[in-house]
């Protein structure tokens, strides 16, 4: 049964005391899936998060030609275990300039990014499409990348949708810049191996970016002869738990906790619980990355005024979400004053409100979140946690130890039961 069109939290008394577990990493999951295609063997990936953006990327691959399996999760229902035929070099073909392989990618960044350069590995002629936001996603430094390696990508916008020529492996070198977005890097680094590709980064930290960091981390420990990998759990899906452990808990505390939180050092995210509370300036750039939101979200029941600077690259994402996060805080009688990319939260008494959340899964976590402390907070179209956490209301409504045990209601106050929070 789908998730209703307009839910309401209602706030807990206290924080429970409990360990959550959390689907896995949907950037190391997408990233591994293009690794394991890659691969000169079978790869088993345990612990895949099982989302929109994740089913997105097997669907492709599928269509591509790969046989992937897919197999339950005892351990995590947002999960499950994918199984990979690598086929290493023999990248399926595409189709022709008259009728190229069509591949959807919805409203899935790393899918579109990773893919429009596995394509060019491949030989023949494919169109990636997304959605409609999709396609207004900066996608111009990737592929300019690609055209200075030498591949013909046809495109009106240098965004989405776009005709890519595949012509295989070929020995070259170029640059890019991560300033919008560093998934143009990794999706030049995940596929850089079998192109013959060398890369030159250039803004946001370069190399050292976080994501990148994960990306070249990953290609360092990924069986790419056959074989298993652990996918950790994601650390800004955490982030709401331990957000909502912090905001319930009377002397600041952390009663809620993660189960197998990840100490790899590839998700900048897993900084969160470290950065509460929160201090009096937090920056997406060098503190947090998508958690930041989570950060923003809970700001105005901070005992001091908190800075968040570098924000510019949340403006060019699932939706514009510095103006979403703003307009929601100051819905909710939060003081937010906004200048350039820099959002300045005061302290204050919040009341309730209807969040509108722009087909943005993070902007709805975030907001019911707050809703856990927070009377009166109603979200609009929750289901569109689905792209990255289609558990996550149950996780927040079910008894512990598996969730926090809040109460759901529907936009005619009758209270949900877990079968009704998923969205499927």
């Amino acid at each position: 049964m789908p998730l209703p069109d307009l839910i309401e939290i209602v706030p807990l008394s206290g924080a429970p005391e409990v360990e959550i577990t959390v689907p896995g990493s949907k950037s190391i999951t997408n990233r591994a899936l293009i690794l394991a295609a890659l691969a000169k063997g079978d790869v088993t990936l345990e612990g895949a998060l099982w989302s929109e953006d994740t089913q997105v990327m097997v669907e492709a691959l599928r269509r591509l030609g790969y046989a992937i399996d897919v197999r339950p999760d005892p351990g995590e229902p947002g999960n499950r275990t994918l199984g990979v035929t690598g086929l290493g070099q023999a990248i399926p073909s595409g189709g022709t300039a008259e009728q190229p392989l069509e591949l959807f990618v919805g409203n899935a960044g790393t899918a579109a990014r990773f893919l429009t350069a596995f394509l060019c590995l491949g030989q023949g002629v494919y169109r990636l499409g997304g959605s409609a936001r999709m396609h207004e996603r900066p996608q111009a430094g990737l592929i300019h990348a690609l055209r200075e390696l030498g591949y013909r990508i046809d495109s009106e916008t240098d965004k989405l949708p776009v005709t890519i020529h595949g012509t295989g492996p070929s020995a070259g070198s170029c640059r890019v810049d991560i300033g919008e977005s560093s998934q143009f890097a990794s999706a030049l680094l995940l596929c850089a191996t079998l192109g013959q590709w060398q890369i030159g980064i250039d803004g946001e930290g370069g190399a050292k970016s976080p994501y990148v960091a994960m990306t070249t981390g990953l290609i360092e420990a990924f069986p790419s002869d056959g074989g298993s990998l652990a996918i950790e759990p994601d650390a800004s899906g955490g982030s709401y738990f331990w957000a909502a452990g912090h905001i319930l808990s009377a002397d600041g505390g952390r009663p809620v906790t993660v189960a197998r939180w990840p100490g790899s050092g590839w998700q900048i995210d897993a900084e969160f619980p470290a950065k509460l509370p929160l201090s009096g300036a937090v920056s997406r750039q060098d503190d947090l990355g998508d958690s930041i939101m989570t950060a923003i979200a809970i700001a105005p029941l901070a005992k001091r005024p908190v800075q968040f600077t570098e924000l510019g690259r949340l403006r060019v994402q699932e939706c514009e979400r510095v103006d979403a996060l703003r307009t929601g805080l100051i819905n909710c009688g939060a003081a937010v004053v906004e200048s350039g990319d820099t959002l300045d939260i005061l302290p204050g008494e919040l009341h309730g409100a209807t969040i509108e959340t722009y087909d943005d899964h993070r902007v709805a976590m975030c907001f019911a979140t707050l809703g856990l402390k927070v009377p009166g907070i109603r979200i609009k179209n929750p289901g569109c946690v689905r792209k990255t956490f289609p558990t996550f209301f149950q996780k927040i409504a079910a008894p512990g130890p598996r969730g926090l045990g809040a109460t759901m209601l529907d936009e005619r106050g009758s209270p949900l039961e877990l079968d009704q929070l998923a969205a499927d």
